[in-house]
């Protein structure tokens, strides 16, 4: 699976939310899986969207094709924008896009870079510790562990509410960084957390 993140420093919340929507016409493209988004609890004017993949021919198809057309609806709506394409390597607890439909309410986005020579430990560990402990946390729907270029990973999951995130982050996470050993694994860790636009929220037909 191909997971698709964008981000975009928004100008014009109304017309930014009112183009998302008509990301909709997604669910008719061949090897679309699902997508998902919405605002930036850190940064109100920063949008996140996530989309996925069945492959990356099926995705450079959907470039070629129907792409640009929907893009043209938010046109002036943002500032900036960012696009990173990574691969999926492991789900945490259920695949994320099959955890799209339950309305999840938030979403956690951990971007990680790796010390060089640390990726081996930095994807076993997630496997054998993060991967559990997330998915045994209540209110955590599911997740992808997806990786970019050697040394960059993306830490995607779906919580209930923030509620919910919060209390992993006080009373799990800490204990799972300690036995997964990040502090050596990580040269560094950005994030964010983002409340979900239900409306943002494409399954596949």
């Amino acid at each position: 699976m191909l997971v698709k993140w964008i981000t975009c420093a928004v100008l014009d919340r109304v017309g930014f939310d009112d183009g998302q929507r008509g990301w909709s016409a997604l669910r008719e493209v061949p090897g679309f899986l699902g997508q998902c988004g919405g605002w930036s609890l850190n940064e109100p004017d920063r949008a996140h969207v996530l989309g996925f993949w069945a492959g990356e021919a099926s995705y450079r198809a959907f470039m070629a094709g129907a792409h640009d057309a929907l893009a043209a609806g938010q046109t002036g709506s943002y500032s900036d924008i960012a696009v990173r394409l990574l691969t999926r390597r492991l789900d945490i607890g259920r695949p994320v896009n099959r955890a799209l439909p339950d309305g999840a309410a938030a979403l956690r986005l951990a971007h990680c870079h790796v010390h060089s020579g640390r990726t081996t430990h930095f994807r076993a560990v997630q496997a054998g510790v993060w991967n559990p402990g997330m998915a045994a946390t209540p209110g955590m729907s599911g997740g992808v562990f997806a990786q970019g270029g050697e040394t960059e990973f993306l830490v995607v999951s779906l919580w209930s509410s923030e509620e919910a995130h919060e209390s992993y982050r006080t009373e799990r996470f800490p204990e799972l960084r300690r036995r997964a050993g990040a502090a050596a694994d990580l040269a560094e860790i950005t994030g964010d957390l983002v409340a979900i636009e239900p409306r943002w929220t494409v399954t596949p037909a």
